[in-house]
């Protein structure tokens, strides 16, 4: 007996063409298996808008969230670079659908202003000193894990571009520093990886 295909309900959103666990491309083409590699690392760049999306919601309104808002629409670009179809990515836009050497050189000089601008911590830390301060790391681990889907995705069929995973380093980089600087703006110090011989929390 056939299986009868799932009946979709008055939906702008739901179209159903996913149903048999394949997904499309920007700019048409082949579509792809929901775990391709492809889709596996734009995938997880929309993991980390999210993740950045809670950071945002713990802060209050002010030059961090615009920051952090700057970085989610940022990442639209890195997914757009990594959900394109290999055939059509001379029709990507650097900046808008394609990571550039002109974004990747102004998210380090973003770092490099926010280091100089907090006090370093002499060790590892524990994140979760603030909701703030622990929703950055999450959104980092996040960034990071994407960095390996990517890693997988290069060694096994090339690409993307060159300024991408750069950019991606940076940008977890940048967000360990936001969640000390969350930390420090609330007054609390980073809890270092291991206890302190005299039970002191040290910078």
């Amino acid at each position: 007996m056939t299986a009868r295909r799932p009946r979709i309900a008055a939906s702008g959103v739901a179209t159903g063409r996913g149903d048999d666990g394949t997904t499309g491309l920007l700019f048409g083409g082949p579509r792809v298996t929901k775990d391709d590699l492809a889709t596996e690392a734009y995938g997880t760049i929309d993991e980390a808008v999210a993740a950045l999306g809670l950071a945002r919601a713990e802060l209050p309104a002010g030059d961090m969230a615009a920051l952090i808002l700057r970085l989610q629409r940022e990442l639209f670009v890195v997914g757009a670079e990594l959900a394109t179809t290999p055939g059509a990515l001379d029709r990507l836009t650097d900046g808008v659908t394609r990571v550039s050497e002109p974004m990747l050189e102004a998210l380090e000089a973003t770092l490099a202003a926010h280091e100089a601008a907090i006090q370093m911590p002499r060790e590892f830390v524990v994140p979760g000193e603030t909701r703030a301060s622990a929703a950055l790391e999450v959104a980092r681990t996040v960034v990071r894990r994407a960095e390996r889907r990517i890693v997988t995705l290069q060694r096994e069929r090339g690409g993307p571009g060159p300024w991408l995973l750069p950019y991606l380093n940076r940008l977890a980089d940048l967000l360990w520093i936001l969640a000390r600087e969350a930390e420090q703006a609330a007054s609390r110090s980073a809890v270092p990886a291991r206890p302190s011989p005299r039970g002191k929390r040290t910078l």
